[in-house]
């Protein structure tokens, strides 16, 4: 983990091989791809077509479970805020974009894909622009309002992919802990959560 988090404080993102392992990867890909089915999910102006769900139980119970890994990982001591997920179709795009307060910190996994090889996302960072390919149980994690990020046109028939986000305690966005509600497990009336 110590190189991990050198390479984050150098490039302000580092890739996390493996961060969710079977049962629950599995478990929770199929999940997502449950409520697609369902339409029990919502479209959302960052990625046009895609289906989203935030503050979701189950995801937000996993937001919970790697805040340990993500500290480690950042040597940073962090607030949970929220977790957002999304199922990509074929064609989907997620336009370039840096994240709002509450995603100082964010934590991209992927849950599983139906395509011949994963869908790259691309980051911005202070060396450059990186395309990263990531496996079913792999992660990214990034500083969301510093490194703009996105990716092209899915070739494959779906992705789903889960946000985790987070703020430092000691950093200029702690008042967003929880996203500013009360609690992980509340949401307000009319909050729109945009990842």
């Amino acid at each position: 983990m110590n190189d991990m988090a050198e390479l984050f404080a150098r490039q302000k993102y580092v890739v996390w091989r493996s961060c969710l392992k079977d049962p629950d990867l599995s478990l929770l890909y199929r999940y997502a791809c449950t409520r697609a089915e369902k339409g029990t999910m919502f479209l959302d102006g960052t990625a046009p077509g895609a289906l989203s769900s935030a503050g979701d139980v189950f995801m937000d119970g996993l937001l919970m479970d790697l805040l340990p890994v993500a500290e480690e990982a950042t040597r940073l001591k962090l607030f949970p805020t929220y977790s957002y997920f999304r199922v990509y179709h074929r064609g989907d795009v997620l336009g370039k974009h840096t994240d709002r307060p509450s995603c100082e910190i964010s934590l991209s996994l992927c849950l599983g894909f139906e395509a011949e090889r994963p869908w790259p996302l691309m980051v911005e960072g202070p060396m450059g622009i990186s395309s990263i390919e990531l496996a079913p149980g792999d992660g990214l994690i990034y500083r969301g309002i510093e490194c703009p990020h996105w990716r092209e046109p899915l070739n494959g028939d779906h992705a789903a992919q889960v946000f985790l986000h987070y703020v430092d305690q000691n950093g200029p966005y702690a008042e967003w802990k929880y996203d500013k509600r009360p609690g992980i497990s509340f949401t307000r009336p009319g909050h729109g959560i945009n990842q």
